[in-house]
């Protein structure tokens, strides 16, 4: 496994930061999740979807904690009692990294903050997640993922044109910021891992923040903005680079086409057999193309709608033109690709769940170092025991005595 021997202590909760640690959970880093005793992390109780328990009622495992905490160990900790805190500060002093997405000022009053961690592991890398980042004006507001999205211009860029029927911003439908977020966290910590180790031993702080991630997952639209100063329009179903490239409505359905570059735009008119598009001035260039989109639009669309949706996709992807029918879930899993590539996998069983626990595999394919699939995601405090034992060395009676004041679940 590619981080084997690492070890990651993972305070953080909801979706960006679990996300980032079970990254690095499934490259083989071994993660111990901290959770409050009693209801745990707060993604525990994020809905809609929970696993039954083996009783038949609800457990404690939320489809939304599922998708982001597998191959983790949970201890439960009381952070805020004087016991929990030096029991993350022993733990700490174990481990390699050390992840939280506390709102900036929190994990210091803990004393769990940076300097609080590097006083008893210089080495540590302390990877700090937040909404705003831990300097700024705003740095000590929360957020979430949709008010990223407001606050960035990302919202403004998605959705139907103004003046169309449904025009306005929209909300792009995953948490793609906390998603981009926690991946961006995982390659800082990785960069900050190799760091330390070619460099005789050298810790840091990661300050990794949503706000910063929704900004530049939009650097394609605002380099030109930067150049021109216009505001990118919202484009709807069209790409941001040529045309044609946007849903069209065919006999039973919708089929996205993407044939903006000449290549594709040439096989497209063949299979329209609309060749004689290919000698229109207004359509003779990608930058052409786009400008002309409207008037593109006006004589492509009666030409794609008296097309049966099978048959026009068969025939655009016989002649490899990009195209896709508009799947809904039950598509994408039956998709003969995905399928193919195992991305829906199952794990036979976990604590506190009656039956299989699904998941969605890591897109990560490595040949020598293949992404694991061992631990299925925790109860809250499975590990609370064998974690104490193991990495700390404490005994039964050690541990009962942590359990009977609270400091643990």
């Amino acid at each position: 496994m590619s981080l084997a021997g690492v070890r990651i202590l993972d305070l953080g909760r909801v979706l960006a930061a679990p996300w980032a640690t079970q990254v690095l959970a499934d490259l083989g880093a071994e993660v111990i999740k901290v959770e409050r005793p009693g209801n745990g992390s707060d993604e525990r109780v994020y809905g809609p979807g929970f696993l039954p328990g083996p009783d038949g009622g609800r457990s404690r495992h939320s489809a939304f904690h599922n998708s982001a905490n597998r191959n983790k160990q949970s201890i439960t900790i009381d952070l805020a009692s004087p016991g929990g805190h030096e029991l993350v500060l022993a733990l700490a002093a174990k481990s390699d990294v050390l992840v939280e997405n506390f709102v900036p000022g929190k994990a210091a009053k803990l004393g769990l903050g940076y300097d609080d961690i590097k006083a008893v592991n210089p080495a540590i890398i302390y990877a700090s997640l937040s909404g705003y980042g831990q300097t700024g004006p705003l740095s000590e507001r929360p957020g979430y993922d949709a008010v990223f999205q407001a606050r960035s211009g990302l919202m403004n860029v998605t959705g139907i044109p103004d003046g169309e029927p449904g025009g306005g911003p929209m909300r792009i439908g995953p948490s793609l910021v906390d998603v981009t977020t926690g991946y961006n966290l995982a390659i800082g910590i990785l960069a900050a891992l190799y760091h330390r180790d070619a460099n005789g031993g050298q810790g840091q702080q990661i300050d990794v923040a949503l706000m910063d991630t929704a900004v530049a997952m939009q650097s394609h639209l605002l380099a030109s903005y930067l150049v021109t100063g216009r505001q990118p329009p919202r484009q709807g179903f069209s790409g941001n680079g040529g045309h044609p490239a946007t849903v069209f409505e065919c006999i039973g359905g919708r089929l996205y086409i993407s044939a903006g570059t000449d290549q594709f735009w040439v096989l497209l008119c063949k299979v329209l057999g609309c060749e004689e598009l290919l000698d229109d001035p207004r359509f003779a260039s990608i930058t052409l193309r786009g400008e002309h989109r409207d008037a593109l639009n006006e004589v492509m669309v009666p030409l794609v709608a008296a097309w049966p949706i099978k048959d026009l996709f068969d025939a655009l992807e016989k002649a490899r033109v990009p195209c896709s029918p508009i799947n809904d879930y039950a598509a994408v899993m039956a998709d003969e690709q995905v399928r193919h590539r195992g991305i829906f996998r199952t794990f036979p069983g976990a604590a506190g769940v009656a039956g299989e626990v699904p998941t969605v595999a890591s897109p990560i394919r490595m040949s020598a170092t293949p992404i694991r699939y061992e631990i299925p995601p925790p109860e809250v405090g499975e590990h609370t025991d064998c974690v104490l034992a193991q990495v700390l060395g404490m005994d039964k009676q050690a541990i009962e005595s942590l359990r009977k004041k609270g400091v643990v679940g």
